[in-house]
C-alpha cells in the first residue's frame, strides 16, 4: 500500500487497534487519527498522557530529557549523572552536542561522570559521596566553570539532599553547583525531563548573579536558544544570523558556555529553535526582562527563508535589506541548485516521521521541498501545541500517532511500506532488518549539519543515499525467509 486515501488510513488504524485487548484499545485509540483539514484549529490527537504499561514505549525519561538534551550540552560545565553507573553509561554521547575546546581541560561535553551508587548508598544514602565527587572534580578539571548534578531514579526514592550539597559546595567553589530533580520516573516522559531542567535554569544560574561574557549591548544582539549544535547544526544557524548583520551574543546550550547563558536576558530577540524544550526560558525570559521570542527553522529552502524574513522584520531596515539581498545573491541559487540535483531521484517517494518533540514538524517542509510525501508522523512526547503546529503542512491522509509503540510501528511499516523511515535510536536496526531504509533522526545518523544551507544539501545527500541505495533492493527480513 504505497499511497493511501483518507478512508484506507483510517482502515488501517482500525486494524492495528483490533489487536490490542478492548481496554487498552479503548485508550490507544484517543493517540491515533487521520488529519482533517477542516478542523485546522484543533488536532483531535490525545497526547502527554502516561504510556500503557506492558506495552513498549519508544519514549526516553525526565532523566534523559534534563541531562541528555538541556544541561549535557553545556561545555565548561561538569555534568554528574548521581546514581547507579546504568543511566549515565547508556546516555554518554548520544546526542553529538559537538563543541570547541579541549575536553578535559576547558570543556567537558563528551565526558561521563557518575557517582556509581552501590547498594550501601541506597541503605545510608550518597550526599557524603556527592560532597566527596565535587571536591574531586574541583581537584581534577580547576578550569571548570561549574557543576550540575543530575539525579537519576534512586535518589528520589531515598530522598537525598541534593539541594544541601549544592548549596554547600557551590558557596565553598564560588561556582553555580546546579541540583537537578530529574528522576526517570517523573512525569511521563522526557518532556518532564525538560521542564524540570528550564526550572534549575532559571533558579539557579538566572537568578542568581553570575557573570555574564557581555558588558555593552548592541541593536542587533541576539539569543540562539535550544539549539544543542547536534553534528554542527548550531553553527550552521549562526552563520545566517550573522550574514543577516545580526550579532548572537548567547547560544544555548548547544557549545554553550555559563558566561553565553548570562548573556540572554541582555539580548534584543531570542531566537527559539526546539519550542518543545525550552518554550519555558523564553517565557520567563519575556516575563522577567522583556525579551521578545520568534520561533525559528532552518531545515530547507521554505522554512529557511520564511523564517530568515520573519527574524528580520523584528530589526531596523538596514537588516531588513541585508536579509533580502543575501536571499537573492546568494542563498536562494545555492537551495536551487541543490533542489535541482536531487528532487528527480527523490520525488514521489513516501516517508514514515516518528521522533521526539520537534523534528517531524520542522523536517517535513524541507522533505516537501524535495517532493517527499509523508504517510504518517507522530511524537515520542509532543503536546497537544506540538501537534496543532504541526496540522499546516500535512495532507489530508496522514496518519498521526502520539507514542507509538513498537507494535504499533511494525504494523505500520508493514502496511504502508514506506521508502523511508525517520525515526529514533532504538528503531533503527529492527527497522533496517525488515527491509526498510532508516535514517536515525534525533542525531542526524552520526552525519550533519542538516540546519542551513550547507545542511540542507548534507540531508539531500544523506535522504538520497538511504532511499536510492541499492542494497535495500537485495534485504529480505529473516522471518520472511
Amino acid at each position: 500500500m504505497s499511497v493511501i486515501d483518507k478512508e484506507k488510513s483510517q482502515e488501517l488504524i482500525d486494524g492495528v487497534l483490533q489487536e490490542y485487548p478492548e481496554k487498552s484499545l479503548k485508550k490507544r485509540k484517543k493517540h491515533l487519527a487521520v488529519v482533517e483539514p477542516e478542523k485546522e484549529d484543533k488536532c483531535s490527537v490525545s497526547s502527554n498522557r502516561k504510556s500503557l504499561p506492558g506495552v513498549m514505549t519508544i519514549r526516553g525519561c525526565a532523566y534523559a530529557g534534563s541531562k541528555g538534551v538541556v544541561w549535557g550540552p553545556i561545555k565548561d560545565m561538569l555534568t554528574i549523572s548521581h546514581g547507579p553507573v546504568g543511566c549515565g553509561q547508556y546516555s554518554w554521547a548520544t546526542r553529538r552536542n559537538y563543541y570547541t575546546g579541549m575536553t578535559g581541560i576547558d570543556s567537558f561535553g563528551a565526558m561521563q561522570i557518575t557517582s556509581d551508587f552501590q547498594e550501601r548508598d541506597i541503605v545510608f544514602g550518597g550526599d557524603k559521596k556527592l560532597e566527596k565527587l565535587v571536591d574531586e572534580l574541583e581537584e581534577m578539571f580547576p578550569l571548570n566553570r561549574g557543576m550540575s548534578i543530575q539525579s537519576e531514579c534512586p535518589i528520589g526514592l531515598i530522598g537525598d539532599d541534593i539541594e544541601a550539597v549544592a548549596r554547600s559546595k557551590g558557596k565553598e567553589l564560588g561556582k553555580p553547583v546546579v541540583p537537578v530533580r530529574c528522576e526517570g520516573f517523573r512525569g511521563v516522559s522526557q518532556s518532564l525531563g525538560h521542564h524540570i531542567a528550564n526550572d534549575s535554569l532559571r533558579d539557579w544560574i538566572f537568578e542568581k548573579d553570575v557573570p555574564a561574557s557581555v558588558q555593552e549591548t548592541g541593536p542587533y544582539d541576539v539569543a540562539l536558544m535550544a539549539d544543542y549544535n547536534i553534528g554542527g547544526d548550531a553553527w550552521s544557524s549562526r552563520r545566517i544570523l550573522e550574514e543577516m548583520g545580526l550579532n548572537v551574543i548567547s547560544q544555548s546550550t548547544g557549545d554553550s558556555t555559563v558566561a553565553e547563558l548570562a548573556n540572554i536576558a541582555k539580548s534584543k530577540l531570542v531566537l527559539l529553535h526546539c519550542y518543545r524544550s525550552m518554550n519555558y526560558i523564553a517565557r520567563y525570559l519575556e516575563e522577567k526582562h522583556q525579551v521578545p521570542w520568534v520561533e525559528f527553522n532552518f531545515f530547507g529552502p521554505t522554512q529557511i527563508i520564511k523564517s530568515m524574513r520573519k527574524i528580520a522584520s523584528h530589526f531596523d531596515e538596514t537588516i531588513q535589506q541585508r536579509t533580502e539581498e543575501l536571499i537573492a545573491e546568494k542563498y536562494l541559487p545555492q537551495l536551487e541548485r541543490t533542489v535541482e540535483k536531487y528532487r528527480s531521484r527523490l520525488e514521489g517517494k513516501k516517508v514514515m516521521l516518528y521522533v521526539g518533540g520537534l523534528r517531524p514538524r520542522h523536517t517535513i517542509p524541507c522533505f516537501k521541498d524535495l517532493g517527499v510525501d509523508v504517510l504518517l508522523t507522530g511524537y515520542e512526547f509532543g503536546h497537544g501545541d506540538d501537534y496543532q503546529r504541526t496540522m499546516e503542512y500535512l495532507q489530508d491522509t496522514t496518519i498521526i500517532v502520539d507514542d507509538m509503540s513498537e507494535y504499533e510501528m511494525e504494523k505500520f511499516l508493514a502496511h504502508l511500506k514506506p521508502d523511508l523511515f525517520g525515526a529514533g535510536i532504538k528503531e533503527k536496526y529492527q527497522c533496517q532488518k525488515a527491509g526498510v531504509p532508516f535514517r536515525q533522526m534525533h542525531s542526524w545518523d552520526y552525519s550533519g549539519p542538516y540546519h542551513g544551507i550547507e545542511g540542507f544539501e548534507i540531508f539531500a545527500r544523506d535522504m538520497d543515499m538511504a532511499i536510492n541505495g541499492p542494497v535495500w533492493k537485495t534485504i529480505k527480513a529473516p522471518w520472511k525467509k
